[in-house]
């Protein structure tokens, strides 16, 4: 398994489109307006999500990430791209009906100004997208630190340690529990739409080993939305601007 140099500070972006991307923007679809729609990806990495929606709903996309080199690829298929930081967006107050932030908010210094900012520029009504990573799956998927070396690849257990043990060991990441991303957006002017934990798309582990992995993915997929989603991937909240 290979990763990028910048793996370990910003994470690795969608560089291809499968099956697990095409669920998670049936799900954006879902609960937010996209067609014609004045659309924000917060955070786009080489700018995949923000190259379907103009491809399928929507000219008007517009897309930010904090890594010169990733947004250059951006701009490939999302013109409109540009270099900026969670915490400072370049965009006037109530520009845009929908927000996405796909595995952002885990990367930046901090996650509470970048929601705030996100719900400055939304319309009233707007909604935004969030995934972050769900503290209770089984596995840290961004690698950990060892001894001052970065370890690239899926971890067991890590995230389940206190929280000054699990920090020492992930110190480049963060994992959300239902409560601490409620605190994320507690007294800014949005409300909950949907929260709920998701599972993963897995789709390199079914290109290996064929049917029996696609048959516990959908397994999986069927305990959303019960208790058993304690243990998703992600999370996927849902937040309309009320004011």
């Amino acid at each position: 398994m290979t990763h990028s140099s910048l793996a370990a500070e910003r994470g690795e972006p969608s560089y291809v489109w499968r099956a697990g991307q095409e669920r998670r923007l049936e799900m954006i679809a879902h609960w937010t307006k996209l067609h014609d729609a004045q659309v924000l990806v917060a955070g786009c990495g080489v700018g995949m999500y923000a190259a379907q929606f103009r491809q399928r709903y929507t000219p008007h996309v517009e897309a930010f990430d904090i890594e010169a080199d990733r947004v250059l690829q951006a701009q490939a298929n999302t013109p409109h791209a540009l270099v900026a930081a969670a915490e400072h967006l370049p965009y006037p107050s109530h520009t845009f009906d929908t927000i996405l932030s796909h595995e952002v908010l885990e990367h930046v210094t901090d996650d509470r100004q970048s929601i705030a900012e996100m719900a400055r520029v939304l319309k009233p009504g707007g909604r935004i997208v969030i995934f972050v990573p769900n503290r209770w799956y089984p596995f840290e998927t961004h690698g950990h630190y060892w001894r001052g070396t970065y370890h690239f690849g899926n971890t067991p257990l890590i995230n389940y340690l206190p929280d000054g043990l699990r920090n020492s060991l992930a110190p480049h990441v963060r994992a959300y529990t239902k409560r601490k991303l409620r605190r994320l957006y507690a007294g800014l002017p949005l409300r909950v739409i949907k929260h709920r934990r998701i599972y993963g798309g897995y789709d390199n582990i079914i290109a290996r080993l064929g049917a029996p992995a696609r048959l516990i993915r959908d397994t999986l997929y069927l305990f959303e939305g019960t208790p058993l989603d304690t243990f998703g991937l992600s999370h996927l909240l849902i937040l309309e601007k009320t004011s």
